[in-house]
């Protein structure tokens, strides 16, 4: 098994809008895959499918080289998902909740969930519900990891905390990947996050996977250009211009370069994780703003 999330024209749709479609995916083992999109760009969609929760409209789809269902017990062990409604109980204790996990996952290791809510902080006599945001996240994710997975699906984990809580959050995902070797996919709005620890990186854009691939390799290939205008038609030909501007006589330019640039007139500047993925979401705003200009001047 080379994947660990396997995917061929996958594609969910509810009446007549599609939630996801065209969705071909092939995400390495023990990789670190961010996934960026806009609100509604199908990335719980996604995620809930690779998690079993949800079943495709159409395609297929492969994660640890089974396909996903709540009904096969051996694989649901393998995995561990977060989604961003926590799913806990805010009744229990972290105590019941521990114990509720142990009786429900053979795997379960006890030692380090222990540990890991000790480091944290984090009370096990304390109702779930009394819990900061912050901490019921970190909580889901060491329920999650106490499980052993061998793939870890994170729905925007980030949103309510706070500085000291996204970092421990950050040191406990590393480690589970250094020393247990799981293969983690993460959705978040945080950019900079995202730069700090993935390597692979596929972006959603209306519905479709505008980009995927190894974040070295798209930033190889991606790069800002500026040069002369008079020169610009002739560098569009050969390289995919993703986003440029005009001012007086230069032109400046994010291309995905098809080969070399021959004409010593361009300067390349090299770009960073963030600035790609703002690129590349930028052009579903302008998409999206094109009909309604269009409407304005009806």
């Amino acid at each position: 098994m080379t994947y660990a999330i396997e995917t061929d024209n996958l594609g969910k749709r509810y009446g007549k809008h599609w939630a996801l479609q065209n969705c071909t995916l092939h995400i390495p083992l023990g990789s670190v895959t961010g996934l960026v999109g806009l609100n509604g760009a199908g990335k719980t969609t996604l995620m809930q499918m690779l998690a079993g929760l949800l079943e495709p409209t159409v395609g297929t789809l492969r994660v640890l080289d089974t396909v996903p269902s709540l009904e096969a017990t051996g694989w649901l062990r393998r995995i561990g998902f977060v989604a961003q409604d926590h799913a806990l109980y805010k009744h229990f204790s972290v105590r019941e909740m521990l114990l509720l996990g142990r009786k429900l996952n053979p795997g379960w290791d006890n030692t380090l969930a222990q540990e890991a809510l000790e480091r944290l902080h984090i009370p096990t006599a304390r109702r779930v519900g009394k819990l900061s945001g912050g901490q019921q996240t970190l909580l889901a994710l060491v329920l999650a990891l106490a499980k052993r997975p061998e793939l870890l699906l994170l729905d925007e984990p980030f949103g309510n905390m706070d500085p000291l809580a996204q970092q421990e959050f950050m040191k406990m995902l590393m480690e589970a990947v250094v020393n247990h070797h799981v293969t983690v996919l993460l959705s978040s709005h945080r950019t900079q996050d995202l730069e700090q620890i993935c390597d692979y990186l596929v972006i959603l854009a209306s519905a479709n996977v505008q980009v995927a691939g190894e974040v070295e390799s798209l930033l190889n290939t991606h790069k800002r250009l500026i040069g002369p205008e008079a020169d610009f038609a002739s560098l569009a030909k050969t390289h995919k211009v993703i986003q440029a501007s005009h001012a007086g006589r230069q032109s400046q330019a994010v291309v995905k370069l098809n080969g070399s640039v021959n004409n010593p007139d361009w300067e390349f500047e090299d770009i960073s994780l963030a600035d790609l993925i703002l690129v590349y979401l930028s052009l579903q705003v302008a998409e999206q703003a094109i009909p309604e200009l269009q409407e304005v001047h009806k």
